[in-house]
């Protein structure tokens, strides 16, 4: 953990509240000092330096947070925020979109099953009421921070023995190749949500941070294959799209 200098800057009693004071210092350290990723002192080691309550050191992180400087691990502290992720709205894989912006990518399958499709499920891929899925959640990594958690559902009668191929590599690339279904097309929608216990644990996040939600139905050609939401770190994550003005004639 990288330190706060020896030399303690006052907080004065006066127009500028205690919490924008140390908002500021911390921010000066966080630009200046320490390192992507770095804890910050922890609440109670603030209080005494400063000098200041509990929750005056919580309002200056809570900003801070929110500006997306810093993020919280459950149990473990706050930490320097790195540079976000930034994608533009395309069709690739979550492997491909890391690998292009010079990211190691890492998936861990944390969960793998045949089920009844649920409702929305088969309305989304058009299938049938007795129709089966895989249901399949996991864990998505960049650079070994957790970058995004998932929950898709594809086509069994489409994907025999998908139980046996690699899940830890991209999908897309074994529908391709050991499928021959080559995604070409999607619908996609976004939406903002804030981590409820069971997502900030998975994440390495705060319960009430912000995330990310995209939820994709995926076809090969006219054959619906994947149904998936995805689950991003607002702090570690942000799109970027270029919008023109189309003149009707």
């Amino acid at each position: 953990m990288t330190k706060i200098q020896d030399e303690i800057p006052a907080l004065e009693a006066g127009p500028v509240p205690k919490h924008a004071q140390l908002r500021a210092i911390l921010l000066e350290r966080i630009e200046n000092t320490l390192a992507p990723h770095a804890a910050i002192p922890a609440e109670r080691k603030l209080m005494s330096q400063y000098g200041v309550s509990r929750s005056t050191v919580r309002e200056a992180i809570r900003q801070l947070v929110e500006e997306g400087r810093l993020y919280g691990v459950q149990g473990k502290g706050t930490f320097v925020a790195g540079e976000r992720v930034q994608t533009d709205l395309h069709l690739a894989s979550f492997t491909e979109d890391m690998r292009r912006r010079g990211l190691i990518p890492a998936t861990i399958v944390s969960s793998f099953a045949l089920v009844d499709a649920p409702l929305e499920v088969r309305a989304a891929l058009g299938l049938g009421a007795n129709a089966q899925v895989y249901e399949i959640d996991r864990l998505r990594l960049a650079g070994g921070i957790p970058m995004a958690f998932e929950r898709g559902y594809y086509k069994a009668e489409l994907l025999p023995d998908l139980e046996s191929k690699d899940l830890t590599r991209s999908l897309y690339a074994t529908f391709a190749t050991e499928y021959g279904l080559r995604i070409d097309n999607a619908e996609q929608t976004v939406w903002a949500e804030t981590a409820d216990a069971g997502a900030a644990d998975l994440l390495g996040v705060t319960e009430g941070a912000p995330l990310m939600v995209f939820r994709r139905t995926s076809s090969a050609g006219s054959a619906s294959v994947e149904y998936v939401t995805s689950w991003y770190r607002g702090d570690r994550y942000q799109v970027h799209m270029t919008l023109n003005l189309q003149h009707q004639p």
